[in-house]
Formats: C-alpha cells, sequence, structure tokens
C-alpha cells in the first residue's frame, strides 16, 4: 500500500491563543489523503476549513499534532519550499493569484522562481495552459478574461510547477454558474486523465459531485468521512451553511424511495440520465 500524499494527526490550532479572544479552529482532526484521490471538504461558515487549507502547506503550522505531505513535516522549516511545491494552493479571488499582464507570462511565474531553464519553463507552460484548455489565450492580458477563465490560469500557473496536490479553498465562491462550472470540470478532468489529488473546499455541496469521497466539518471537528454517495446521502445532518444534497442526489434518493434500483454515486445529470435508463433497460447514454 501506497504511503498517503498528505496525512492529518490529531491536528488542533487556536486564534489568539493565551488571550481571553482565543478560538479553537481546529479541535483534533485526523486523516490521510491518497495519491489521484478526489477529497471535497465541506462546512458551513466557521467550520474551519480554510484553517485546515493554510495548514496542507505549511501557511500555518499546528498549535499541537501533525500535518505530513509525502512524509515531511510542515513544521520542518527546511522543508518548507518543498511542501508548498507539492501541495499547490488556489484560493478564492483568481484576481490575487495573477501577477503578470500576459497569461503566458503569468503561468511562468512559478517555474522561473524554481529557477527551472528557459526551455523546461516555455514546455511547462504550454503543457499546463493545455491541461485547462487555454491555450488559445496565452498572449491574452488576464483582466480581459472571465472570472472561470481566470481561476483555469491561476491553476495552470500551480499546474507548471508540477505539484502533486492542487489545494483549492472555496476558489469557485466569486464566479458566475459558467466560470464555477469551467472551473470543476477542468479539477475533474485534471483528475481522471492526468491522476492529479484535488482536495476542493467549499461551503456547497453541489461542488462536489465529482468527489469519490467528502469530509463534513463543523465548528473544527470532522463530522462526516466516506464515500460521496453516502455524505450526500446524509447531507440534511450537517450543521450550518446551505449544505444540503445536491438536486440530482435528492432526485436519486426520491426515485428509489419509488422503488427504482438506482446504485449510489448516481448523483450527477450523466450519472442519474445513465443509472435511470439502464434500471428501465433502455441502455446508457453511450449506447445510443
Amino acid at each position: 500500500m501506497s504511503e498517503p500524499l498528505i496525512e492529518v494527526t490529531d491536528l488542533r490550532y487556536v486564534y489568539h491563543s493565551d488571550t481571553p479572544q482565543a478560538v479553537v479552529a481546529l479541535d483534533g482532526l485526523s486523516f490521510s489523503v491518497e495519491p489521484g484521490e478526489y477529497l471535497g471538504i465541506v462546512g458551513g461558515n466557521g467550520s474551519g476549513k480554510s484553517t485546515l487549507a493554510k495548514h496542507l502547506n505549511a501557511l500555518l503550522l499546528p498549535a499541537s499534532g501533525t500535518v505530513r505531505v509525502g512524509g515531511l513535516d510542515t513544521r520542518d522549516r527546511a522543508a518548507i519550499w518543498e511542501i508548498r511545491r507539492r501541495v499547490g494552493m488556489i484560493f478564492q479571488n483568481p484576481d490575487n493569484q495573477l501577477v503578470a499582464t500576459v497569461v503566458e507570462e503569468d503561468v511562468a511565474f512559478g517555474p522561473e522562481n524554481l529557477g527551472l531553464p528557459p526551455a523546461m519553463i516555455r514546455e511547462r507552460v504550454g503543457e499546463a495552459l493545455a491541461a485547462v484548455g487555454m491555450t488559445e489565450f496565452r498572449r491574452r492580458a488576464p483582466h480581459l478574461l472571465s472570472g472561470g477563465q481566470k481561476q483555469r490560469v491561476a491553476i495552470a500557473g500551480i499546474l507548471a510547477m508540477r505539484p502533486a496536490c492542487l489545494v483549492l479553498d472555496e476558489a469557485t465562491t466569486m464566479l458566475d454558474p459558467a466560470g464555477r462550472a469551467e472551473v470543476l470540470e477542468t479539477l475533474a478532468v485534471l483528475n481522471r486523465r492526468d491522476g492529479v489529488t484535488i482536495m476542493l473546499i467549499s461551503h456547497a455541496m453541489e461542488d462536489l459531485a465529482d468527489a469519490g469521497r467528502i469530509i463534513a466539518m463543523d465548528r473544527g471537528r470532522i463530522v462526516l468521512d466516506g464515500p460521496a454517495a453516502r455524505v450526500m446521502a446524509r447531507a440534511d445532518e450537517i450543521p450550518g451553511g446551505r449544505l444540503g444534497a445536491p438536486q440530482m442526489a435528492k432526485l436519486a434518493r426520491w426515485l428509489r424511495e419509488d422503488g427504482l434500483r438506482l446504485p449510489e454515486g448516481a448523483h450527477t445529470v450523466e450519472a442519474l440520465a445513465d443509472a435511470v435508463a439502464a434500471a428501465a433497460g433502455l441502455g446508457t447514454q453511450g449506447d445510443v
């Protein structure tokens, strides 16, 4: 069995520690992430999601417990830059992550800071832009792009540094529905086709339709952790936020209650359509 890519053990973090304003943000979290996994992390405001995200590449360090990335302890100062190369972070506002006036120059920024030779940088920029479907925009100014396109450029900039894992902290929150769909499809492709480990942090369960596993948080603790279909089926039990099950997951549940035999995991439009067609003996979309 392979070593976990990320291993979190008894993680605790307190804001304003040793003051009357002390707030326990993370309270004894333990979980691991396997290479190639697509993990969703969901919770309402104040659940600790963003604080957890900042621990995964050593932007914050544990008050107690440990976070290890590929066996490297985030508290080891000598390992910080390697940890940050392995775990790439994408944040909520794409405008805060774009630093150049041309798309391809922005994507090249990270590899340049790694000291890579120019030929390798050009190769990585081309591959990263192709991976997120932004090759035709390589000479475009970032400020002329849509929100979804900007976020895809931000993802490309991280991919060009060849991370083992992408951590996205509320990366779809500021996007319109079209931009949100662009980013979510990009993540699904990167995970399925390229084997990139994805950790998508969100307050909306609908964003996690492509995740294989979901961790639900509340008040700094894990309240649910399991296969996405099972967690979505129990979404109404999760405190805080608009964390109800996605519409397709609800529809699948109602159809099961009416006697239709549907497999777990049919919580996207395509998966549910195929499952209903198969249950009705009509074949799948791929057979049409």
